[in-house]
């Protein structure tokens, strides 16, 4: 019962965040600020298009590509003349690494362009040959992050994966060939597929402990309102009542050899701090670039163009290819900074007020009393942090929101009539 509430709460206040304003033309704001920021590239080209996936991609022309990953390289220009500076590069998809020589142009842009120190690439498992693998090192990749989603043959034909990407045995030799290759190697999970049992779900933890693996991401399933009723028709309806459970499962195998990064994110023991995918916890702002991204800069949350042909044709002319904003108002960025930051399973409250000018506790007791009555907090100065059971309502929590944002992609997907 309690889940259920926190997915009905989660669910309309995520839905509220990410109603943008109307009518409003967004413009790209100045920086004057030297603080850290993180640069998200947005790439949405893929061989396949998976069943299960709400992000924003289409399928992979080679022309079209080439013309995108141009219009990149104008698009982090405009940022540059901006003012503004990143010490950090996300790139996701779609499948970032579709052309790694463009990726690679990409890329040496933004280091000579801003002072980087961290670079995060996704990838697909047919991508891990080694001529890609070199390009990714010399191009300053420290992690790989690789979509595998399950080690299961009969799941990877389910959800159209395995004739493209290989068998679970071939990708977990992959996987097993490039462990020292990059600083983090991540592997992308995802439970609650239907039809994913338990047994199956241990038979992929099974094979990651073996590969020891420096990072294990495990997603629950997160669909839009469109592809949930697709994933209905094609490989069975949607469960997340048995999403608890499987969760558990998870957490109970991993904890003794991994440290939480996230309440989803899994990094080995005594090893050096990583990047995540969840680039939101580390990073107070980031820029969206790329058609669909999503950015959060001064705060004030945006979305680019979801038009491939529009984002290009505004960064021929020099224009940044935005499409629709919302201001944060103070409550809303600290609830947004509630969400975020504690998804790292802690907190450091005495920043928080010190940042919200002692007002942060204040203006979120509410949410603190709920939570706390919850069992899903525990406090030792300055730090709140997440229990086993916070965690996972967390999990919920981060679940809703990106779900919301799927919605709303494929929200502006229909009204720019893309199929």
């Amino acid at each position: 019962m309690l889940n259920q509430i926190i997915t009905k709460i989660a669910k309309n206040q995520f839905a509220r965040a990410l109603n943008f304003e109307e009518g409003i033309t967004p413009a790209l704001p100045f920086c004057n600020d030297d603080k850290q920021r993180l640069l998200y590239i947005h790439i949405p080209f893929c061989e396949e298009l998976c069943p299960y996936c709400s992000f924003h991609r289409v399928r992979f022309d080679e022309a079209l590509t080439r013309k995108y990953f141009r219009a990149l390289i104008t698009e982090i220009r405009l940022y540059r003349e901006h003012n503004y500076s990143f010490n950090g590069i996300y790139v996701g998809g779609g499948t970032p690494t579709i052309l790694i020589d463009e990726l690679a142009n990409v890329l040496q842009c933004a280091r000579e362009n801003f002072p980087i120190r961290q670079i995060s690439v996704e990838t697909n498992p047919n991508h891990l040959t080694p001529k890609n693998i070199a390009l990714l090192q010399q191009a300053g990749v420290n992690r790989l992050s690789v979509g595998v989603q399950t080690f299961n043959d009969d799941l990877l034909k389910k959800i159209g994966r395995f004739e493209k990407y290989g068998s679970g045995k071939v990708i977990a030799e992959k996987l097993g060939d490039m462990q020292s290759c990059f600083d983090t190697v991540n592997a992308d999970m995802i439970f609650n597929f239907p039809t994913q049992t338990n047994q199956k779900l241990g038979e992929d933890l099974d094979i990651l402990q073996k590969l020891k693996m420096e990072q294990i991401t495990f997603y629950p399933l997160m669909v839009s309102t469109i592809t949930q009723g697709l994933m209905n028709k094609t490989i069975g309806e949607v469960n997340f009542n048995r999403e608890k459970k499987l969760y558990n499962l998870i957490t109970s195998r991993l904890e003794h050899n991994y440290d939480y990064s996230s309440a989803w994110c899994f990094s080995r023991k005594k090893s050096k701090k990583a990047l995540i995918d969840e680039y939101v916890v580390d990073y107070d702002e980031y820029a969206g670039l790329g058609s669909g991204a999503i950015g959060y800069l001064q705060g004030i949350c945006y979305a680019n163009t979801f038009d491939i042909n529009q984002y290009i044709a505004c960064l021929e002319q020099n224009i940044p290819p935005l499409m629709a904003s919302r201001r944060f108002n103070r409550q809303d960025q600290m609830s947004y900074d509630f969400l975020m930051k504690l998804f790292s399973t802690k907190i450091n409250v005495e920043a928080l007020e010190e940042k919200y000018d002692g007002k942060f506790l204040k203006s979120l007791w509410k949410e603190m009393i709920a939570f706390i009555l919850a069992g899903s907090f525990r406090y030792f100065s300055p730090n709140l942090y997440l229990t086993p059971r916070g965690r996972y309502f967390w999990v919920i929590m981060m679940r809703e929101f990106f779900i919301a944002v799927n919605n709303f992609r494929e929200y502006c997907r229909k009204q720019a009539n893309i199929n």
